[in-house]
């Protein structure tokens, strides 16, 4: 008998053997003899030659995609892949690198399905671009044996103008308040003062009128200096209001800045309803 080589398969791959090249079959998990290369009675046989193939779970993260919304916001977007081999003759004889290939696909399918979202779309809705880009690739990496499981983007970054946006229109929201309640107590501590003075006055019937004439011109200050005060505050909110009608994803920030503070509240009580992601078997 010729020379013989030994080799063992485990359950969590196949081997695609090849004689002289042209493929033969598909071995399981198992203990195999393969030929010599020598062949058998000074005979030369075919050349036999076992590639290995992983069948088991694995991730590929793309990092860092810099992708355009439709409204023409640049994001940079993490994505994280789970998928597995299921056809290990498709996987090695149809593409170079199914890993490769799983990276392109998830990839251009991210692109795709973030072209035809705006940026308050993927805020309000982000299962809605993992659900897009999973349905995408599916149906391309079944044709070169791989099973995409999971597509789920993992973080989104976004870009600094729209951050400094957001900051301004905070700071100006904030301003407006602060001028608002120190015009308030201004008014009401010239009220206070006004009063006093006429309290004093009363002291003499002379002076009666004037003290009634001066409390009414302090009422009539106060109350100018709130409506001016409340007319300032307006126009800023309104300023701000205009920007959010502009970027309506700043709200959504601002939305997501406030659960972040209330996070940090260990009082604090926070419910929101989330779609339950089901994991394909």
């Amino acid at each position: 008998m010729g020379a013989t080589t030994e080799i063992i398969i485990k359950n969590t791959h196949r081997g695609l053997r090849y004689e002289d090249g042209r493929l033969v079959g598909v071995l399981e998990a198992g203990r195999y003899e393969l030929p010599a290369a020598g062949g058998r009675f000074g005979k030369r046989g075919p050349v036999v030659e076992v590639t290995l193939v992983d069948m088991r779970e694995r991730e590929l993260t793309l990092k860092g995609q810099e992708i355009l919304t439709s409204d023409k916001v640049a994001l940079r977007v993490s994505i994280l892949t789970h998928f597995k081999v299921v056809d290990p003759v498709a996987a090695m004889e149809r593409v170079d690198s199914y890993t490769d290939r799983v990276y392109s696909d998830v990839q251009l399918a991210a692109r795709r399905s973030l072209a035809s979202m705006t940026l308050e779309d993927i805020l309000t809705n982000r299962n809605q671009l993992s659900e897009d880009i999973l349905r995408d690739v599916q149906g391309a990496a079944a044709g070169y044996g791989v099973e995409i499981l999971r597509a789920d983007v993992k973080d989104i970054v976004f870009p600094g103008n729209l951050q400094e946006v957001m900051n301004r229109v905070l700071a100006a929201q904030r301003l407006a308040e602060a001028q608002l309640v120190d015009a308030r107590t201004k008014a009401e501590k010239d009220v206070l003062e006004a009063r006093a003075r006429a309290e004093a006055d009363q002291v003499t019937a002379a002076g009666k009128r004037d003290a009634t004439r001066l409390a009414a011109e302090a009422d009539a200050a106060a109350q100018r200096i709130r409506v001016e005060a409340e007319v300032d505050a307006l126009r800023r909110l309104a300023e701000a209001a205009a920007v959010y009608a502009e970027h309506p994803a700043l709200l959504r920030l601002r939305e997501l800045e406030t659960m972040t503070a209330l996070g940090g509240n260990a009082e604090a009580r926070l419910y929101i309803g989330f779609d339950k992601h089901s994991t394909p078997n």
